[in-house]
């Protein structure tokens, strides 16, 4: 039990630190996305001139942004569930019930992991964007390379591996915790200070 709380306590920590990085960088990109947004509106509709890339960018913004917050929302509980039959049960049962969907999500996520890497690495990923361009070109068999060129569409492809891996981690820190609950129902867990000013549970 001390090696499972000691691995929750780390996973809680790194969780931590890479979702309030991941947060950070959404905001930003909302912020952009919006005003990207805004300008394409005022030249549309001001000038009868919208730019053909705005679209696009936007689009590339609310990508990565929903792959960089999704992972907090679902530790913080934001996402729309149905608890009537865990909150129905037994306190043991329900635990157990917990632990049972908890894995079936992590199988779903690891599927989802495995076909996102098959995006950005496959034949798919080396498609290029019509608008956006970018200066570098990450590639697993040749390395880094610069230039400025089109965008690989695996550049966007590459918000879902993320997301999906930040979710698969924070996955992890629910399954350990529920674990913990189920032999020790006296626990008491370490919690994100940004959950606890935000008054999530």
């Amino acid at each position: 039990m001390s090696v499972l709380k000691m691995l929750f306590g780390v996973l809680v920590s790194v969780n931590s630190i890479l979702l309030a990085l991941g947060r950070s960088i959404a905001w930003v990109l909302i912020g952009l996305m919006t005003v990207t947004i805004l300008y394409q509106v005022v030249m549309r509709y001001a000038f009868n001139a919208a730019p053909n890339w705005t679209e696009e960018f936007a689009r590339f913004m609310m990508l990565w942004m929903t792959g960089l917050i999704a992972a907090s929302g679902y530790r913080w509980g934001g996402f729309v569930s149905i608890e009537t039959a865990v909150r129905s049960l037994p306190r043991l049962p329900a635990l157990v019930l917990s632990l049972f969907l908890l894995m079936l999500a992590q199988t779903v996520l690891v599927v989802g992991a495995h076909i996102g890497w098959n995006e950005v690495t496959g034949f798919a990923g080396t498609f290029r964007t019509a608008t956006l361009k970018t200066f570098f070109f990450p590639s697993i068999e040749d390395g880094w390379q610069f230039g400025w060129d089109k965008m690989p569409r695996s550049h966007m492809m590459a918000s879902l591996l993320v997301g999906l891996w930040l979710l698969i981690l924070v996955n992890v820190e629910l399954t350990l915790k529920t674990l913990i609950q189920l032999f020790d129902p006296h626990a008491t867990f370490p919690r994100d200070p940004a959950m606890i000013s935000a008054g999530a549970e």
